[in-house]
């Protein structure tokens, strides 16, 4: 998001002009407002109808726009799934897809899953049927699901970015909220994402609220933990390779700041920053904007980027400045044998259909 926008929305500033802009939003957001109220009641009263896969669906997702770490944790239950040797799909609506119709999260999970399916289509309940009649899988993880409630799920995981967990507590456009907070009440697992970014108080307040909503959803938390820098050629360096060189970050996703605030973290100096929105086509224009960037920074080694990002910018180099992605990978770090307890659940399902 535009910072300008972003530091209005917040209310951190009271001039004239931005008090009438939240009205703005705040009255532009009021019909959307009815929009998600009918369509929740008319799933909660049964006036639109569930589908059952036939087989255990986990749904993840979030209560606001923006990157809350989707990704990783979709990747992270694929994983556990193939470690238990469960042949498990993912299903998401391929939002941002390029010409080819395939997006940026489904080329990143491909090279991270290369034995997992990833199925793109609006319609997730004719890809969920494709998944278990035609590919005969046992678990679908429904990705970026918390507002598609066309299909029934056994588990849902809702993510909450601990840096700004309740969208400046209002629904879209005049707050970043997809959805009421009272919402969250259909979570059975609620996870507090890049809690490594804020305090220990806030994150007791932030579960604290949480719970006001859904005493019964499960409490985790996670940080996005770096794994490795990698090329477009597939070339890897380790992480300690970053340490005291100076980056220009790039970087088309929901969440920016968090990328920039893990490159230093790393001991990198960002001599320059160049941000698109998320799930952005890189173009010809675009790769020279990154060349000026770099060009204007000085003594840069390296033009670093997100996964995502660089399943779209695929070259190992612009100007001779090499182009890394710095991969990220979930860590559960606190709450992890809550979480394996519902996952193993989801095996039994399978086991007992099975017999």
């Amino acid at each position: 998001m535009i910072p300008k926008l972003r530091a209005i929305i917040a209310n951190n500033s009271n001039s004239l002009s931005d008090i009438c802009v939240r009205a703005a939003l705040w009255c532009a957001s009021q019909p959307y407002a009815a929009a998600i109220w009918l369509r929740n009641v008319s799933f909660d009263r049964g006036i639109q109808k569930v589908q059952r896969a036939g087989v255990p669906v986990i749904s993840v997702g979030n209560l606001t726009a923006g990157g809350t770490g989707k990704t990783p944790t979709v990747a992270w239950l694929a994983q556990w799934f193939r470690n238990h040797d469960i042949r498990v799909a993912i299903l998401s609506r391929g939002y941002g897809a390029g010409p080819d119709g395939v997006n940026d999260e489904a080329k990143e999970l491909e090279h991270r899953l290369s034995d997992v399916p990833h199925l793109q289509s609006p319609d997730r309940v004719a890809i969920a049927k494709v998944a278990v009649e035609e590919l005969d899988m046992q678990v679908l993880l429904l990705d970026d699901g918390f507002q598609h409630r066309r299909i029934h799920r056994d588990l849902e995981i809702v993510l909450l970015d601990a840096r700004e967990p309740f969208g400046y507590g209002h629904l879209l456009p005049r707050g970043l909220l997809r959805e009421p907070l009272r919402s969250l009440k259909r979570a059975d697992i609620v996870i507090a994402t890049r809690s490594d970014q804020t305090d220990p108080q806030r994150l007791a307040n932030i579960r604290t609220k949480v719970q006001r909503y859904n005493p019964k959803a499960a409490w985790l938390e996670s940080r996005h933990r770096p794994l490795r820098l990698r090329n477009s050629d597939g070339e890897i360096k380790a992480m300690d390779w970053l340490e005291g060189k100076r980056v220009v970050a790039v970087s088309g996703i929901g969440s920016p700041e968090a990328f920039h605030q893990t490159i230093e973290s790393l001991g990198s100096q960002v001599v320059g920053k160049v941000t698109f929105p998320d799930h952005h086509l890189y173009h010809e224009g675009d790769i020279r904007e990154i060349a000026s960037k770099a060009t204007d920074a000085g003594l840069c080694d390296a033009i670093l980027c997100t996964g995502k990002d660089l399943a779209k910018i695929a070259v190992p180099a612009i100007d001779s400045i090499p182009v890394w992605s710095l991969d990220v990978d979930l860590e559960i770090t606190s709450g992890i044998e809550t979480f394996e307890d519902h996952l193993r659940e989801v095996v039994r399902q399978i086991t007992y259909r099975l017999v």
